[in-house]
């Protein structure tokens, strides 16, 4: 399994555009063989900042992710309404394990 935090800091009057944008990409996203999750998180105390949550079942289906027409029209759309690059950091999961893998 492979867990990507992306770390986006969006400008103030781009906020809802990001949110539209990124819930069509989320709706596509959870339709990808291998994706177990894309949560959309928005930081309570900054409502510019943004977490989006990616896991896939492999690096193979994440990597496969970001070839997908959604989300190729998803980074194109936002890419001015940020207010710095966003940040894409990739976890390989330690705990919870299947029990096959103990």
């Amino acid at each position: 399994m492979q867990v990507t935090f992306v770390y986006v800091h969006v400008k103030k009057a781009h906020i809802q555009e990001f949110i539209e944008a990124t819930q069509e990409n989320h709706v596509e996203s959870v339709k990808e063989p291998g994706n177990l999750r894309f949560d959309v998180l928005q930081n309570a105390d900054d409502f510019t900042k943004f977490v989006i949550y990616e896991a896939y079942d492999s690096g193979t289906t994440a990597a496969a992710h970001k070839q997908t027409a959604h989300y190729l029209k998803w980074r194109e759309t936002v890419a001015d309404w940020m207010a710095e690059p966003r940040k894409g950091i990739t976890y390989q999961i330690i705990c919870p394990r299947e029990k096959s893998k103990w």
